[in-house]
């Protein structure tokens, strides 16, 4: 699988060739600012106006938090979609957090709309489930999803996901939750 933290997934024709660039607090930090120039000076990678971007702040500000709580939770959280073959930042994908004391851990992930479509979700997807399978903590993986994004539902089902409940979030509302073990 590679390095362990780079989250290399498996390619097809179909499916782009992505890494999960593992991110730090003080970019964190700069992207919840929506800073991108302090963001990319302490990042690995380039990054892009979307992550920089107000629909991102969100998830950028709860990730420095729990970096700030947690330093050693950088290595599992939400880090950037990168395309090898084009050297570009085409979106944002990780865990919420290291496995909690059942072994499961939830993934995340958001494409930048210019990018949907194209493959990068589902690349995303197998970098992560590769990084779990590959991690002997690991014993469940977890996604939420709105009820509305029917591409995403679609996807996890593709992957062996089995609805197994509903949830309420305080900043997407309605989620169906999703497990596969």
């Amino acid at each position: 699988m590679g390095d362990p933290h780079s989250g290399t997934g498996s390619v097809s024709a179909e499916t782009p060739a992505v890494r999960i660039v593992q991110l730090n607090g003080a970019v964190f930090h700069a992207l919840a600012r929506g800073d991108l120039a302090a963001a990319e000076a302490a990042s690995p990678v380039p990054l892009s106006d979307y992550l920089a971007g107000p629909q991102c702040h969100g998830l950028w500000q709860r990730r420095a938090e729990q970096c700030d709580r947690d330093p050693a939770s950088a290595a599992w959280v939400t880090g950037i979609v990168w395309d090898q073959r084009l050297s570009l930042a085409v979106g944002a994908a990780g865990f919420h957090g290291p496995p909690d004391g059942s072994g499961m851990v939830e993934i995340g992930y958001r494409i930048d709309p210019v990018h949907r479509r194209r493959g990068y979700a589902r690349a995303a997807l197998e970098a992560l489930l590769a990084r779990a399978a590959g991690e002997p903590e690991v014993r469940r993986v977890r996604v939420s999803i709105r009820p509305d994004n029917l591409p995403s539902s679609r996807l996890a089902l593709q992957y062996g996901f089995r609805q197994i409940g509903e949830q309420w979030d305080d900043e997407d509302g309605p989620e169906l939750v999703y497990e596969i073990p």
